[in-house]
C-alpha cells in the first residue's frame, strides 16, 4: 500500500494557520450578503488606497495649488481606469490562482519574469523611499529628525510583517487606511467653491501650457502605479480569492478605487481653495500641511499631517509587500502573509531588505532624495502601458483563462483605456 504523498511543509504550514483557507471556508457557508463581503473585503480596498501615497498626495496637492479646480477631472478619469484595471488583475488572480510574475514566469518563461521583476524592483525602490520621506516629512512637522523616524517606522512595519498573521496584518493595514478619510474633511474645512469643483470634476478643461500636461501624466500614472496592480493580482491570490469570490471582490475594488478618487480630489480642492487662491506654489505634501496652517488653521494642517503620516504607514508596508510578491514569485518561491518566516525566508528577507535600504536612505542627512523618487516615477510612467498591456493579453488569453478570459466589449474598453494611457505617456514625453 502506498502511503499518502507528503506535502510541503510550507502548504502544511498554510493549513495549520489557515486564517486564508478560514475566509474560503467563511464564503462558501451561504451566509449573508453583508457576510459574504466582508469575507473579501481587503485586496481593492487597500490597492486603492495605498495608491494615495505620499507622491500621490503631492502630486494632488501641487495639481490644486497650482491650477486650483482646472484639472480635477483627471482625477475622476484615472479612477475610472484604476477601477478597470484592478478589476482584470483580481480576474487574472482569481482564476489562475498566481501573482502577476508568477503568470509571466509560467506562460513565457523565467527569463521575462526576471526582466518583470528588474523592471518593478527598480521603479518601487524609489517608490518605497518616497514613502519614509513622508514619515519623515510627517514626524519633522513635530520635530522627529529623519534619522530617528524613518529607522523606528522601518522596524515596527517589520515586525508587524513577519510576526503577524495574514489576518492580524490585513486588519492593521486596514485601520491604518482609515487616516486618509481626514483629507475629505480637510477638503471641507477648506471651504471650496463646490459648483466650480462639481464643474471642473466631471468637465474636462486641458491646460494652456506643458507643465500642465505633466500634471495630468502625473496624477495618471501616482493613480494606476504598476506596483498597486502587482499587489492587487498577488495579494487576492494570497487572500485566496476564488472565481467563485469574483463579484463580491469586484465590489471591494470599486469601493476602494471610488474612496481613491474621493480624497485625492478632496486634496486636491483643500489645495485649491487655500494655496491657489494665494498664489502659493509648494514643492511636496509637506510644504502644503505647513502652508494650510495660516489659510485654514491649525486644526486643517494637523489632519493634513496626520493624514500623510497615516499614508507614508500603509503604502511603506504595501510598496514591500508587493515587490516581496513579484520578487518571490519570479524565482519560483512560495509568498505569502499567512505563513511563518521559517517557512518564507526569502519572501520576508526580501522585504526586511527592501524596507531597511529605503529608510537608510531617507535617513542620509543632506540626501537629494529628488532625483531618486523622480526618476522611478519616470520607470513608473514607462511601465504602467507595459503592465497594463500583459494584463490586456493574459486576460484575453483563453489558453490562461479558460472560460473567464474577457469578452469583445471589455477587450475594447481595455484597449481604448490603454490608448488613453498612451497618450499620456507619449504627452509626459513630449513636454
Amino acid at each position: 500500500m502506498r502511503k499518502p504523498r507528503r506535502q510541503p511543509a510550507h502548504l502544511v504550514a498554510h493549513h495549520k494557520r489557515g486564517i486564508a483557507a478560514g475566509f474560503s471556508e467563511f464564503r462558501q457557508t451561504g451566509l449573508s450578503w453583508l457576510a459574504a463581503f466582508m469575507a473579501v473585503l481587503g485586496p481593492g480596498l487597500l490597492a486603492g488606497l495605498s495608491d494615495d501615497d505620499p507622491a500621490g498626495i503631492t502630486t494632488y496637492s501641487i495639481l490644486g495649488a497650482d491650477y486650483g479646480y482646472r484639472l480635477l477631472w483627471i482625477i475622476p478619469f484615472s479612477t475610472v481606469l484604476l477601477v478597470q484595471f484592478h478589476m482584470l488583475a483580481v480576474r487574472i488572480g482569481a482564476v489562475t490562482g498566481k501573482g502577476f510574475v508568477a503568470v509571466i514566469r509560467q506562460h513565457w518563461g523565467r527569463h521575462w519574469a526576471y526582466v518583470a521583476v528588474i523592471g518593478l524592483l527598480f521603479a518601487n525602490f524609489g517608490t518605497i523611499c518616497a514613502e519614509y520621506a513622508g514619515i519623515a516629512a510627517a514626524l519633522g512637522m513635530i520635530g522627529v529628525p529623519s534619522w530617528i523616524s524613518a529607522p523606528l517606522a522601518a522596524t515596527l512595519i517589520c515586525l508587524v510583517i513577519v510576526l503577524g498573521s495574514f489576518h492580524r496584518i490585513e486588519k492593521i493595514l486596514l485601520v491604518i487606511s482609515a487616516t486618509l478619510a481626514l483629507y475629505i474633511v480637510d477638503g471641507i474645512l477648506a471651504a471650496p467653491d463646490w459648483s466650480a469643483v462639481i464643474h471642473h470634476a466631471f468637465v474636462p478643461h486641458f491646460p494652456d501650457d506643458h507643465s500642465g500636461w505633466i500634471a495630468i501624466a502625473a496624477t495618471l500614472g501616482t493613480t494606476l502605479a504598476p506596483w498597486g496592480l502587482a499587489f492587487i493580482q498577488s495579494y487576492a491570490v494570497d487572500k485566496k480569492i476564488s472565481v467563485v469570490n469574483l463579484r463580491w471582490e469586484q465590489v471591494d475594488v470599486v469601493i476602494g478605487s471610488v474612496l481613491t478618487g474621493v480624497i485625492g480630489i478632496a486634496i486636491a480642492v483643500a489645495c485649491a481653495a487655500t494655496l491657489h487662491k494665494s498664489s502659493i506654489h509648494i514643492k511636496d505634501a509637506g510644504d502644503a500641511a505647513l502652508a494650510l496652517r495660516p489659510l485654514a488653521g491649525s486644526f486643517a494642517t494637523i489632519l493634513f499631517g496626520v493624514g500623510l503620516l497615516g499614508a507614508s504607514l500603509l503604502a511603506a508596508a504595501i510598496v514591500p509587500i508587493a515587490t516581496a510578491y513579484s520578487i518571490a514569485e519570479g524565482i519560483g518561491a512560495p509568498a505569502s502573509l499567512d505563513l511563518d518566516a521559517k517557512h518564507f525566508q526569502f519572501f520576508y528577507a526580501a522585504f526586511i531588505v527592501l524596507s531597511v535600504a529605503a529608510a537608510s536612505v531617507v535617513s542620509i542627512p543632506g540626501l537629494p532624495l529628488i532625483p531618486l523618487i523622480y526618476s522611478s516615477q519616470v520607470v513608473n510612467a514607462v511601465l504602467l502601458p507595459l503592465h497594463a498591456l500583459v494584463l490586456l493579453l493574459i486576460a484575453q488569453n483563453s489558453t490562461i483563462m479558460g472560460t473567464a478570459a474577457i469578452g469583445r466589449k471589455s477587450r475594447l474598453a481595455a484597449g481604448g483605456s490603454l490608448f488613453l494611457i498612451l497618450a499620456c505617456v507619449f504627452a509626459l514625453a513630449w513636454t
